[in-house]
């Protein structure tokens, strides 16, 4: 156990988005290490910061670049020492981390498959043609086109709540939600249906929360390996070098799943143009400590398949 342990004199400053899943995210951090070393609620701080992803809510992910859109501004504060540890959801994580900063620490992963939400209707099937489905994900509005093209596709970003009001007031007849977000709100409430992963293959950490700290901080590492969870740790590794070969960001239709099952890793990924026209995907499996191989591989593979200008 560290030696200088955080205590109400001295907290422990996490640092997080502000909205609802992200501050339960951070609290969900904050319960795990009280527990593990015995700390008070009183030991630790959670600090909010506003990202751009945040502040700029009136244009598409993808026309503001790339990955990073929620996670720079805590990076940069943690580079600063104005936090001591950043909460992040992994899926919204780049591959590659600034210099001096590590993901040292993946808490158990929650539900990975995505849900289909509305209060009309109860599944993606019963849509009729011509219905409008609301999503901010190019993932999700390539594989939706793929599989249903005679739907409408709009923009729709915003937290839970934001995007339950927009369904209430019809601005579109559905949209899609994480089921681990759902499942940290306790929102029960949501007329939502879980998708098998086999139907929409989510994206890349979806479910896993990831907490990020300074490497030459042997302090907060060391707070952090007690909660630490190692197969999160295995399957995160595969889906984030497949992602890393494909040199994936927001502007791309990516999907990515690992899985631990008997003792072997099994990696399912994809890829999709754009508008949905075509879908390209690969599995692979091996010992569970060969993800970063097998991520590579399969990344490789479907740059292979794809050729230039896939992505379009």
């Amino acid at each position: 156990m560290p030696a200088d342990l955080p205590s109400p004199d001295r907290p422990l400053r996490l640092g997080t988005r502000g909205s609802p899943l992200a501050l339960a995210q951070a609290k969900e951090v904050r319960a795990r290490l009280m527990a593990a070393h015995g700390l008070p609620e009183a030991a630790f701080e959670i600090v909010v910061i506003r990202t751009t992803g945040d502040r700029v809510q009136d244009r598409p992910l993808a026309a503001l670049g790339g990955k990073g859109l929620f996670t720079r501004e805590i990076e940069e504060a943690l580079a600063r020492r104005e936090i001591d540890a950043a909460v992040h959801s992994m899926k919204d994580m780049p591959t590659l981390q600034p210099a001096g900063l590590v993901i040292g620490c993946l808490l158990p992963r929650e539900d990975v498959r995505d849900a289909f939400v509305s209060p009309r209707f109860a599944g993606l099937a019963e849509l009729p043609a011509g219905e409008i489905v609301g999503t901010s994900s190019l993932r999700r509005a390539a594989q939706l086109r793929n599989a249903r093209p005679d739907l409408q596709v709009v923009e729709f970003r915003g937290n839970v709540q934001t995007r339950l009001g927009k369904l209430a007031d019809g601005v579109a007849a559905a949209t899609f939600l994480a089921m681990a977000g759902l499942n940290r709100l306790g929102r029960s409430d949501v007329p939502a249906v879980p998708i098998p992963v086999d139907e929409m293959l989510p994206a890349v950490g979806q479910g896993a929360i990831g907490v990020e700290s300074r490497a030459d901080d042997d302090m907060v590492s060391e707070l952090l390996s007690a909660i630490h969870d190692a197969e999160t740790g295995l399957r995160l590794a595969a889906e984030r070098a497949f992602l890393a070969g494909l040199d994936g960001s927001c502007q791309t239709p990516i999907a990515g799943l690992a899985e631990i099952e008997g003792g072997r890793l099994r990696l399912r990924g994809e890829i999709l143009r754009p508008d949905g026209s075509e879908r390209l995907a690969h599995a692979s499996e091996g010992a569970t400590g060969d993800g970063d191989a097998l991520g590579a591989e399969a990344a490789a593979v479907l740059r292979g398949r794809a050729g230039p200008n896939f992505f379009g």
